[in-house]
């Protein structure tokens, strides 16, 4: 079995080389911009050709989120063009696509866990132009999982939790906003998770598989003080740490108050155990060390 996966040097993609030697029936082939580039859609014809994936799995994205409110052009034509571009070219080489798409494709005014069904209202560009790739994977192939995700972080890339280390090596106080509720997602979880879907069987030889849309992140909700506290915490680190509200540190782009998704149905469909957001932070602190 032939797996693409774009955007190989972000830190899902690199999640996703770091547990590949545990799945021997995988040949994953890894690209990132300067062997793929998903907003040129002959480069992808090319690419497809060449390798003849059963599987593509999209971690390419505009993740810049504050940055988007003044990239637009860029943060769209990666986002919305290159998913769209991909969707496209599956369906001609009848390829099976995976997307990783974002909690910030809803407004935060929620009070209980996002279902897969609820309605998106974006706030932001990042989230409109995320919102717009899952719209143009949807119209242009239907063999696709989305799967929603938030808070993203592990041993790489830029992230959260390296931030935090970083500042508190820097720094004997730190203030972090305490008002944004989600959970984090430890990026390794969510590579087993998408390969689990991928190694998942057809139900039955004529049946189709369970494409749509899926939530993961994993268990527990807190707020980015909790977040930040925990990593602390883990690592023995002593800072003064102040919680403020979301209004005393002003973002370009405005964040979900609220965006924990509910994982009821991946759960259900994929028979999948997640862990709490602590016990992963614990493991992703252990092989940051």
């Amino acid at each position: 079995m032939v797996v693409l996966v774009t955007g190989a040097n972000g830190q899902l993609g690199q999640s996703i080389q770091f547990i590949a030697n545990k799945y021997p029936n995988i040949q994953f082939v890894y690209t990132d911009f300067q062997e793929m580039d998903i907003t040129n859609i002959e480069n992808c014809q090319a690419v497809f050709a060449k390798h003849q994936p059963h599987f593509c799995i999209n971690t390419a994205a505009y993740t810049a989120v504050d940055k988007a409110e003044s990239e637009s052009d860029k943060a769209h034509l990666i986002n919305a063009v290159g998913p769209e571009n991909l969707a496209k070219v599956c369906k001609e080489f009848d390829t099976i696509l995976v997307h990783i798409s974002t909690d910030f494709i809803f407004d935060g005014t929620s009070k209980v866990p996002y279902l897969e069904t609820d309605i998106p209202n974006p706030k932001s560009i990042y989230g409109q132009t995320k919102l717009d790739g899952e719209l143009a994977i949807q119209k242009n192939w239907e063999k696709h999982f989305i799967v929603r995700t938030s808070w993203v972080y592990s041993q790489f890339g830029a992230n959260f939790m390296k931030t935090m280390l970083r500042l508190a090596s820097e720094r004997d106080t730190l203030s972090v906003v305490n008002d944004q509720i989600g959970t984090p997602t430890y990026a390794v979880d969510l590579a087993e998770v998408l390969i689990k879907i991928i190694n998942t069987e057809n139900p039955t030889p004529n049946t189709q598989r369970p494409f749509g849309v899926y939530n993961f992140s994993n268990e527990g909700v807190c707020s980015w003080y909790d977040f930040a506290a925990a990593i602390f915490h883990q690592k023995g680190i002593q800072i003064d740490l102040k919680p403020i509200p979301t209004d005393s540190y002003p973002t370009p782009a405005k964040r979900p108050a609220y965006s924990v998704l509910d994982k009821t149905k991946i759960k259900k469909v994929f028979g999948v155990e997640i862990k709490n957001w602590k016990e992963s932070l614990t493991i992703s602190l252990n092989h940051l060390n």
